[in-house]
């Protein structure tokens, strides 16, 4: 999307609850969107266009970084705009699998629009993959193609912000290497029986390992009881590459 058409928009009008500044109706429900993208001047314009021109989608959360979008007591949203090129050590891969794992549909905005990057974030879930220069009424054009017509219904959400201090202000379990291997085959969307599988183990070998990385991390305060909360575990952690 070009950075010339979300700065040119025109700032949105007081209206009434409900109403659009042109006297359209909003809809009830809107998209709950969130944009993970670390230059900030391009995160305010954003935001600031779909507020203006966009009213069927709601951005309730930006980041600079992927720790704070995980963080956020707004994460998952419905959908996700996530730049594939961050200054960050966690992969696109892994960005776009904890997002979907989470329940959010995810959409990859690029300046790196080439084949590779294409077929990496289409491969690891995300539903569309869009070059930064498309002008941003094509980009949210293809933001309710992903979502639907009628958009989504919501849906009760199990995460919830970490606790203040966030993951630093609590330990790091020790994990045996098979332990580790079995989180990291889990978070990246293998099923028990598949991660027995890729480790060449029993199911209940496999059952066995990540039912103590759950209790590891239960012990020390980080309940990783629910598939979403131990992806949320992998990714404060670093198994998410």
């Amino acid at each position: 999307m070009s950075m010339s058409d979300a700065a040119s928009s025109p700032p949105a009008s007081a209206a009434l609850p409900g109403t659009a500044a042109d006297g359209i109706e909003t809809p009830e429900r809107r998209i709950r969107l969130a944009i993970l993208d670390d230059h900030e001047v391009l995160l305010d314009a954003l935001s600031t266009w779909i507020g203006a021109n966009a009213r069927d989608f709601e951005v309730v959360l930006v980041a600079a970084t992927w720790l704070q979008l995980v963080h956020s007591a707004n994460f998952p949203t419905d959908l996700v705009f996530i730049d594939f090129q961050l200054n960050e050590p966690v992969s696109i891969e892994a960005r776009v699998r904890t997002c979907r794992a989470a329940g959010a549909k995810v959409v990859v905005l690029t300046s790196l629009d080439t084949r590779e990057a294409r077929d990496r974030a289409l491969a690891a879930g995300a539903a569309d993959f869009l070059s930064k220069s498309l002008p941003m009424s094509e980009v949210m054009d293809a933001a309710r193609r992903v979502m639907g017509l009628q958009g989504e219904q919501p849906t009760e959400r199990s995460w919830r912000p970490l606790p203040v201090g966030g993951a630093a202000a609590h330990a790091r379990p020790r994990l045996s290497p098979g332990e580790e291997e079995a989180l990291r085959l889990y978070v990246a969307g293998h099923s028990t029986a598949g991660v027995a599988e890729n480790m060449n183990v029993q199911y209940e070998t496999a059952k066995t390992y990540l039912r103590r990385v759950r209790e590891k991390y239960a012990r020390v305060g980080r309940p990783a009881g629910k598939k979403a909360e131990l992806i949320r575990r992998a990714a404060e952690d670093g198994y998410l590459q």
